[in-house]
């Protein structure tokens, strides 16, 4: 799994080096023991009664607190467990329900969490590595289930945000303030989204209006490292809830640090590498009728910011991005029949990314995307649904580095079926994608479900899943080849959930296998000459064992452990920057006016792009909130207690120990 240096270079500042290194066993340390321990407690004990399961959870929870372990998301059992989400199969479901294994992220969670940026906050869910090169506002990159940072797909609002190029998601310029909630669907779901969705996807959901009367809500803060950020917004309806609204403008500044350690990489420039993001979203919707609905939807985040070129020439050289992410979107809803729903959709969006090097040009990369998307559910019977759609996507690549082809049409369609049959679920999914520039694939997923009882369901699924070619895979000068064909993945799995309700919880253990073949990388094709060719194949096996609830004492409990073993079976090594076990375990309690908590992640072992050792990590992050009233509220959260000093990209510096405190107002 591995990007040729040329292709690389195109997004320098975007995106990290994937190659392939060796990496040893790392056993769990004492905080993911615990997290074990409270998964075994809860299973376990829950399958005897639920008297019997408080002491063992009582301790688990105890023990946890102890090392001020607390929940990185928030408060998440009560909501999440009812609430209804769309990402696993297209259609609305309860988390509970969903086949493909699936996490939620609500508003209430981001809040709690006081995350400062995207990429923290989806570092402590279950199957999700983060890796970045540097501070707040640098490149990140997402691995999920072991799969390349550009086979996990990001969607805002149900539309891919990946630049053609690269194929990766800038998210590090995606703000947390403008984000209503998020769903992450863990393994190869091509079959729903297509391209990319072969570890996963996350859909982000901007924020919206609700039924209710217009309120507006503020938020300063400041912190470490000069780091200011501020919020405002007002969102509500109006005409009787007929007319609905929001309006989110955010501004995020910092200092930051420096992203390369001269150390590794003496001519790297060791100054600060600050950040700046300005970021707005807005959305007006108007019912039609009973049934019908029509809305318009505007996301755009601009962010500046400094990097390090660990290659460069001169440690007193300056290198600056300006990035902009864009979204315009109108939609029309409604039932046709009352059993029959639809829903058409028309999307224009951005990627932008110029780089400066001392204050002169040096690269931009313009990826513009025009997508339909016209989707319909048909509820035939109680508990049986059928899905169907088609997209059609539009991408232009504008850059200063010619590419011999800038365009490209890709059509999609797609059925679905989902339904119920006493003890028996079942989703079935196909879907064909075809390509202007390289031909079609087909994709398919096949899922089961049995419940044992109305609280233990066992769970399996196969699925087939592809990556197309990138324009730099296809068509970059000296490296690309047209006659490449898509990546190829086949994945099954295997699992078994207990479903306790909001005090036990959410349990879910999840065996895994993907297999990987025709893998784009540099193949030497003369001496000298080397092209992008399908010549890598890849495995990735694991556990993934998760927990949600609220076992004892209105104690909030997230925890999740994955071990995994990512490989390379050409060269027979672990893939790069992968662990081969990771997790994170909290909790989170209210004390009247008073919320406190603060989560644990862990790391093992990993190896970078040339075999450099990436040493296991274990992060402590503590938060407070304190509401004054109805309206006013402070909160602070200190990251990483114990100051670790820690690498997630060899010789890329991560932050600190570092404190932010903020203040807020809704109105009421």
């Amino acid at each position: 799994m591995r990007s040729h240096v040329r292709a690389m270079a195109l997004h320098a500042p975007a995106f990290a080096r994937l190659a392939s290194a060796p990496a040893a066993f790392v056993p769990a340390p004492r905080h993911l023991a615990m997290a074990a321990a409270m998964f075994a407690a809860s299973v376990g004990a829950h399958a005897q009664s639920a008297q019997a399961a408080d002491a063992p959870a009582a301790a688990a929870a105890a023990a946890v607190a102890a090392t001020h372990v607390a929940n990185a998301t928030g408060n998440p059992t009560a909501a999440q467990l009812k609430t209804t989400v769309v990402t696993a199969s297209r259609t609305e479901q309860k988390l509970a329900d969903t086949l493909p294994a699936t996490s939620l992220i609500t508003r209430e969670d981001i809040e709690q969490s006081q995350a400062q940026d995207l990429p923290t906050l989806l570092r402590g869910q279950a199957g999700v590595e983060i890796v970045q090169n540097g501070g707040f506002g640098t490149s990140a990159s997402i691995f999920m289930r072991g799969a390349n940072s550009n086979a996990s797909l990001v969607l805002i609002d149900g539309v891919p945000v990946s630049s053609a190029t690269s194929g990766t998601t800038n998210i590090a310029q995606i703000p947390v303030s403008q984000i209503d909630h998020i769903e992450i669907v863990r393994g190869n779901v091509s079959a729903l989204y297509g391209s990319q969705a072969v570890g996963g996807v996350i859909q982000i959901f901007t924020r919206k209006g609700d039924g209710g009367p217009p309120r507006a809500y503020a938020e300063v803060g400041y912190g470490t490292n000069n780091t200011t950020q501020a919020n405002a917004g007002i969102a509500g309806s109006f005409d009787d809830g007929k007319t609905r609204f929001s309006l989110d403008v955010s501004r995020f500044h910092t200092n930051g640090i420096s992203a390369v350690d001269p150390r590794f990489y003496p001519k790297a420039n060791p100054n600060r590498n600050g950040d700046d993001n300005t970021s707005v979203t807005a959305t007006l919707s108007r019912k039609l009728g009973d049934t019908w609905e029509a809305g318009v939807r505007l996301f755009q985040s601009d962010g500046s910011y400094s990097y390090d070129n660990p290659s460069g020439k001169r440690p007193t050289d300056l290198n600056d991005s300006d990035t902009r992410v864009r979204q315009i979107s109108g939609y029309v809803k409604g039932n046709v029949t009352d059993k029959w729903s639809t829903r058409f959709t028309v999307t224009q969006g951005d990627d932008y990314s110029y780089n400066y090097l001392n204050g002169n040009g040096n690269g931009n990369f313009h990826t513009s995307s025009n997508q339909i998307d016209w989707a319909n559910e048909y509820a035939f019977m109680p508990d049986q649904k059928l899905i169907a759609g088609y997209t059609r996507l539009e991408q232009t690549v504008d850059t200063n580095s010619p590419l011999g082809h800038n365009n490209r049409h890709v059509d999609s369609g797609y059925l679905g079926y989902e339904g119920t049959f006493g003890k028996h679920q079942f989703q079935v999914n196909v879907r064909r994608d075809a390509y202007s520039d390289f031909g079609g694939a087909n994709s398919y997923w096949l899922g089961y479900g049995y419940h044992l009882t109305t609280q233990w369901k066992l769970l399996a699924n196969a699925s087939d899943g592809f990556r197309a070619p990138t324009f730099n895979d296809l068509f970059y000068p000296n490296y690309g080849n047209p006659n490449l064909q898509p990546e190829r993945s086949i994945s099954k799995e295997l699992g078994v959930q207990f479903n306790g309700g909001e005090r036990l919880g959410l349990v879910r253990l999840t065996g895994f296998q993907t297999n990987y073949t025709n893998l784009i990388q540099s193949a030497t094709i003369a001496p000298g000459v080397s092209q992008a060719s399908n010549v890598a194949n890849a495995r990735v096996q694991g556990l993934e064992l998760t927990y949600t609830g609220r076992p004892l004492f209105g104690v909030d409990v997230r925890a999740s452990l994955t071990r995994q073993n990512p490989t390379d079976l050409d060269a027979n090594k672990t893939l790069s920057r992968r662990a081969r076990q990771y997790g994170s375990v909290g909790l989170s309690k209210a004390f009247d006016k008073f919320t406190v908590g603060g989560d644990v992640f862990y790391s093992g072992e990993r190896y970078d792009t040339a075999g450099q050792h990436l040493g296991a990590y274990t992060l402590v992050n503590l938060q407070a909130r304190y509401d004054i009233d109805k309206s006013w509220y402070v909160s602070t959260h200190l990251d990483n207690v114990f100051n670790k000093n820690y690498q997630t990209a060899y010789g890329y510096n991560t932050l600190g120990r570092a404190i932010y405190v903020s203040l807020g107002w809704k109105q009421f």
